[in-house]
């Protein structure tokens, strides 16, 4: 067998069922003869992006998505694409064609490696294909332990054809996952139990380890209330009486108001990076930092106790602790703050209701927002949200509740990122709703690959915010906007959607947004075709931002 097909078999015993992939790369004529189907994107960022969501859907259970393409102008194109994954923290194995070994590294030749190493955990070339084996291995296993990234190999073309003939060298790495210190690890409860008003920070490092149910049980025992990050909206039930809601740069009330009042903030499965789509913890707070990356410990804020180790292992140990500290019931008894979080989640919804249930025309965003939660079947159905005002509206107010239910997303903010997360993810979970909400100017990013969910069996339901502009540039830059009408566009959507092979529906009334999402999922299901609601919206410039 030659380099390809030696990748291929590697591929299909690590279980890969599919390959994202755009033209030309040898390597998908190889796997389809594996079995592994190949999946042609319109352009190189979607199909990354469709192995991302397919990834961070699938990652507690091990599997991972794969990206190839061509070399030249395929590597370059995908750099966007990989460098989002990496910010983003997200496993993708990627597989690019290479020019060859005489040819990489003479200027002004783009040489992957040199390039890609700055954004992913691992970047080689196969410069002989007796290595082939071992490069592979060690790509997993990097891919597979540690904080989660993406990594690269590059198939340079001038061995990939030479013969392969010591496959069995090639042994299936594992995953390794580390526990915290258990001296540092009591410290830490001692101080989360001594607290006034604690606070928790979730991330989504919670997600990637299943330890969804672990969290939800500490925040009972100790009746300490939970902050999720953008990347951890749902892992824990927003309707749970601790929950505060997500940290995206807008945010439910109550995230203010514990991230001004707490004196210690436990974070868990988190980096702590600071980024201008988040919000920064506020100085003079015991920060007890929880993460499986320890260059994240002291990097951005100055960490008191530091617990390197698995999320999942870490809230086991904390429970436990915890127990043995106040009991098997703990704090359940109490209350106090179970009831502080509802008076200000109905104080921030009191401050909403005129928006969230708006008959304006156009259409409020908010009020798009509320009827979407109202007639989507949260337990079956995976929301995300694409860069800009969309997730700014979106993200305080979509109620998140079973684990993955929703894809937060955004240190790095590609347009058009939500079409191809939510292809993935619809292959990683065919049996649910998978739905983007998006602008008019994302879609110009990523539309056309609504025809490749149309194609390859992973119909999606696109809810496209049509106000013709791009959302506060007016602010940014009015004389451009004003004068050249520089941030305005337009278009029939809903008829791009058809002529791609899938169902536009338009919207101008709040009244029909509900029955267009149940016609929605039965098109998906029954029909299986894409579905692109093509919403009339004005644009809204309020948002659920600090005050105080």
């Amino acid at each position: 067998m030659n380099g390809y097909e030696a990748i291929a078999k590697i591929l299909k015993q690590e279980g890969v069922e599919w390959m994202a992939c755009f033209p030309a790369n040898p390597l998908i004529e190889a796997v389809a003869k594996e079995g592994i189907r190949p999946f042609v994107f319109r352009q190189e960022r979607g199909g990354i992006m469709a192995a991302d969501g397919f990834s961070r859907m699938m990652a507690e259970q091990g599997k991972y998505g794969v990206f190839a393409c061509q070399g030249g102008p395929g590597i370059e194109n995908a750099f966007g694409g990989i460098a989002q994954a990496s910010s983003e923290g997200v496993p993708i194995i990627f597989l690019p064609d290479g020019p060859g070994n005489g040819l990489t590294g003479t200027s002004p030749n783009f040489s992957g490696p040199d390039n890609f190493r700055f954004i992913t955990k691992w970047a080689q070339s196969v410069t002989a294909a007796e290595r082939i084996p071992s490069l592979m291995r060690q790509a997993l296993s990097v891919m597979k332990n540690g904080r989660p990234g993406p990594v690269m190999l590059e198939l340079q073309r001038d061995v990939m054809g030479d013969e392969v003939s010591n496959l069995n060298d090639f042994r299936s790495p594992k995953r390794y996952v580390a526990a915290p210190d258990k001296t540092d690890l009591r410290a830490a409860v001692k101080k989360l139990l001594a607290a006034k008003r604690p606070v928790i920070w979730a991330g989504q490092g919670v997600l990637y380890a299943g330890a969804s149910a672990k969290l939800t049980e500490l925040t009972e025992l100790t009746q300490i209330p939970v902050i999720t990050t953008m990347p951890g909206k749902s892992a824990i039930d927003e309707r749970h009486p601790l929950a505060l809601g997500a940290a995206n740069k807008t945010a439910p009330k109550g995230v203010w108001e514990w991230l001004k009042s707490s004196d210690l903030l436990f974070a868990i499965g988190a980096s702590l990076t600071k980024t201008n789509f988040g919000i920064n913890i506020p100085p003079g707070k015991t920060l007890i930092h929880s993460t499986a990356n320890y260059d994240d410990i002291d990097k951005e804020y100055t960490t008191d106790i530091g617990l390197v180790g698995d999320a999942m292992k870490t809230l086991c140990m904390l429970v436990d602790e915890v127990k043995a500290e106040i009991g098997e019931d703990g704090r359940k008894s109490n209350t106090s703050t179970r009831e502080a979080v509802a008076e200000v989640k109905k104080e921030w919804m009191a401050d909403w209701a005129d928006l969230l249930n708006s008959d304006m025309d156009p259409i409020n965003p908010y009020r798009l927002v509320n009827e979407i939660n109202k007639a989507v079947d949260h337990e079956t159905t995976i929301v995300t949200h694409d860069a800009g005002h969309p997730r700014d509206q979106i993200m305080p107010f979509y109620t998140a509740t079973v684990p993955h239910s929703y894809v937060g997303w955004g240190k790095s903010t590609h347009l058009g990122y939500g079409i191809p997360l939510m292809i993935g993810a619809k292959l990683a979970h065919p049996e649910k709703l998978c739905m983007n909400f998006m602008g008019d100017a994302a879609f110009g990013m990523s539309g056309l690959d609504l025809e490749t969910a149309n194609r390859i069996g992973a119909p999606i339901t696109t809810v496209l915010l049509n106000n013709g502009t791009m959302g506060g540039y007016n602010r940014a830059m009015p004389t451009a906007m004003e004068t050249h009408g520089a941030g305005n566009m337009g278009g029939d959507y809903a008829k791009i959607a058809e002529n791609l092979g899938g169902v536009g529906i338009k919207i101008t009334d709040p009244a029909e947004i509900g029955a267009a999402l149940t016609k929605a999922r039965q098109i998906n299901f029954d029909e299986g075709k894409s579905v692109l609601l093509d919403v009339k919206t004005q644009q809204e410039m309020t948002f659920s931002e600090y005050m105080g």
